[in-house]
C-alpha cells in the first residue's frame, strides 16, 4: 500500500479463555455484534505530541457500528485530537469492554486493547479497506473504489491467473458485492419480465442461489445500452438488499435465501432504465429515484422495508421535458462542517441531505443531466461530476446551508475527457478518470489542472479500482489496462477477457472479482 495514504490498521490482542487472537479493529466490532455483545470504546491519546485541545477521552457505542463506520469514527477522532489532518504517526489506546451476551447466555468478559497507528496522510486520504475485508456496496467499503489489498496480479487473461469463471444468465450491469464467502449480484432477461438475485461461492465459483424475485408483466422501456439489473446490491451481515429501480427492492436473508421484505410501490419512470444503487446508512436503506416523472430520495427501514422519510428534489430543471430530469447516481455519506451529509448528484443540481431525516442541507446548481459518478470527499473538498452540459468534474467545500454554488473551487469541463458514467479514483492528490470513449486523464485534485491525458481506445463504462499500487480499468470490449499511479502516464499491462465489462469490479483478499457481460471471474495470482 502507498505509504502516503491514510492507513488505519489496528491489531488487537484478545484475551478470551486464554486463547489470544490477532485481528483488526473493525473486526472487533463486527465479531462482538455477531456474538450479541454490546461494546463500548474509550479512546485515550497516547501520542508524544499530545492533544492540543487537552480534551478528555471520548466514548461511543460500537454495538451497531459497521466495520467501515468504526474506521470512519476513529479517523474523525484522530483528526479532532490533533487539530486537523494527522501528518505524523499517532498511537492511541483503545479499551473495549464486552459484557454478557444480549441473549442472556453466560459469556466471558473480554478486555481488548488495540494500538492504532495512523500513517501519513495525503490528498488521497479516502478511507481504504483492509486487505481481505468485504466489498459491501457499489465501489467498495468506503464507496471510493479503493482497497489496500496486496498480491493482486498485474497480468491476467482467459488462460492466466483465473481461479474460476462462472457463466451468469441474463443481462445485468450491477457490480458484485462480497460478504464472507458469498458473492451477490443481480440479473434479468433482456425483456425485463423477471428479476433475479444470484449468490456465488467465493472459493469455488459455484452458484449457490439463483432466486427469482418477481415476474414483471409490463416492464418499463430500458435502453439497450443499459440493463434492468444495473443497480448494485448492498450487503451486510445476514442481509443483502437488491434493487431494480421502480420494478422492485427486496431484503434477502443471506443464510436462507428467503425474502425478508420487498417493495414494488415506489414510482419512477426511469425512461432509459435504472442505475442508482442502494446504500446502507445505520438502520436505513437509502434509494435514489431520478426519472422522467418523479425525482426523490427515500429512506427505508432496512429491517422492515417501511418508509422512514421521502424527500422530493424540487429542482428547477429549466424544462418540462423529463428526459432532462433523469440521473443515475449513487449518493455518498461524508462528515463535514460538524455534521453527516448525504451528497446526491442529480440533473440540474447536486444536493446534500441529512441521512437520518432526509432534510436538505445545501445545494449546488451544477446543471447538466444523467449524473452517474459517485461523489468523493477528501481533505475538506468534495468531488462530483455533472455531465451533459453541467459543471463537468468539479470540486467544492461542502459547508454551509442553502445555495452554496459559490463554494465551488474549480470546474474541469475538459470537453470530451470527462466521463458521464464512470467514477474517479482519488489518490495522492490526483483524480484518475476515463471518459466514455476511453480517454484517460489525471487531474490535480487541488487545482483541477490536467496533468496528463492518454487515449486507451475502447469505450469504458465501468468505474476503476485501486489496489496493490495499481489502477485497474475494464472496457466494454474486454480489454483491461492496468496503470501505475503518478504524474506521468505509465501502462503496466493490457489484459483481455472474452467479453467486455459494464459492471465495476470488486476487490477481496488477493483477488479481483470481475463481472463481464456473460461471466463472473475470480482473478488472482496462480501461485
Amino acid at each position: 500500500m502507498h505509504n502516503s495514504v491514510r492507513k488505519l490498521d489496528a491489531f488487537c490482542h484478545w484475551q478470551a479463555d486464554d486463547h489470544p487472537r490477532i485481528c483488526r479493529t473493525g473486526e472487533i466490532a463486527h465479531q462482538a455484534n455477531e456474538r450479541g455483545f454490546g461494546a463500548k470504546i474509550k479512546i485515550r491519546d497516547k501520542s508524544a505530541h499530545g492533544s492540543p485541545s487537552g480534551s478528555a477521552p471520548r466514548r461511543f457505542s460500537l454495538s451497531q457500528v459497521s466495520l467501515m463506520e468504526s474506521a470512519r469514527r476513529c479517523e474523525a477522532l484522530a483528526a479532532d485530537a490533533t487539530g486537523g489532518p494527522v501528518r505524523y504517526t499517532q498511537a492511541m489506546l483503545f479499551t473495549f469492554t464486552l459484557p454478557v451476551a444480549a441473549d442472556g447466555n453466560r459469556r466471558p468478559v473480554w478486555q481488548a486493547m488495540a494500538l492504532v497507528c495512523l500513517g501519513l496522510l495525503a490528498w488521497s486520504a479516502g478511507r481504504i479497506s483492509a486487505a481481505g475485508e468485504n466489498w459491501p456496496q457499489f465501489r467498495g467499503p468506503a464507496g471510493d473504489g479503493m482497497s489496500d489489498a496486496t498480491g493482486l496480479p498485474t497480468t491476467f487473461g482467459e488462460t492466466e491467473n483465473v481461479r474460476w469463471k462462472t457463466p451468469i444468465h441474463g443481462k445485468g450491469w450491477s457490480s458484485p458485492v462480497v460478504w464472507g464467502n458469498q458473492i451477490w449480484l443481480t440479473t434479468a432477461p433482456e425483456d425485463g419480465k423477471q428479476m433475479f438475485a444470484m449468490c456465488v461461492d467465493l472459493k469455488s465459483g459455484e452458484i449457490l442461489r439463483d432466486i427469482k424475485l418477481w415476474d414483471i408483466a409490463e416492464p418499463q422501456f430500458c435502453h439497450p445500452y443499459n440493463s434492468y439489473a444495473s443497480p448494485t446490491p448492498a450487503i451486510e451481515a445476514g442481509r443483502v438488499y437488491v434493487h431494480f429501480g421502480a420494478h422492485g427492492t427486496a431484503a434477502i436473508d443471506t443464510a436462507s435465501g428467503e425474502k425478508v421484505w420487498s417493495r414494488q410501490d415506489l414510482p419512477c419512470n426511469h425512461f432509459r432504465g435504472p442505475g442508482s444503487s442502494p446504500i446502507i446508512v445505520d438502520d436505513l436503506l437509502i434509494l435514489t429515484f431520478d426519472g422522467f416523472d418523479y425525482n426523490y430520495l427515500v429512506g427505508l427501514n432496512k429491517h422492515t422495508g417501511e418508509t422512514v422519510w421521502r424527500r422530493d428534489r424540487n429542482i428547477d430543471y429549466g424544462t418540462d421535458n423529463g428526459d432532462y430530469h433523469k440521473a443515475f447516481s449513487t449518493p455518498q455519506v461524508i462528515e463535514s462542517d460538524g455534521r453527516r451529509q448525504l451528497i446526491s448528484p442529480s440533473a440540474g443540481a447536486t444536493i446534500a441531505y441529512d441521512p437520518a431525516t432526509g432534510d436538505e442541507l445545501w445545494r449546488i446548481r451544477s446543471g447538466g443531466m444523467n449524473a452517474a459518478a459517485r461523489p468523493l470527499y477528501s481533505n475538506g473538498l468534495a468531488y462530483c461530476i455533472a455531465p451533459a452540459g453541467g459543471f463537468g468534474l468539479f470540486a467544492f467545500k461542502p459547508n454551509g446551508s442553502g445555495d452554496i454554488t459559490k463554494q465551488v473551487v474549480w470546474k474541469a469541463k475538459a470537453g470530451r475527457s470527462i466521463p458521464s458514467r464512470g467514477s474517479p479514483i482519488l489518490l495522492d492528490g490526483l483524480l484518475y478518470i476515463s471518459n466514455d470513449t476511453g480517454i484517460m486523464s489525471a487531474i490535480d485534485a487541488l487545482t483541477g489542472e490536467s496533468i496528463w491525458t492518454q487515449r486507451h481506445g475502447g469505450n469504458i463504462s465501468a468505474s476503476p479500482v485501486y489496489a496493490d499500487g495499481k489502477i485497474y480499468f475494464f472496457d466494454e470490449d474486454g480489454t483491461a489496462p492496468v496503470l501505475k499511479p503518478g504524474r506521468k502516464y505509465e501502462l503496466l499491462a493490457e489484459n483481455h477477457l472474452d467479453a467486455g465489462c459494464m459492471a465495476s469490479p470488486a476487490v477481496v483478499g488477493h483477488s479481483l472479482i470481475v463481472r463481464t457481460k456473460k461471466e463472473l471471474y475470480r482473478i488472482e495470482n496462480a501461485n
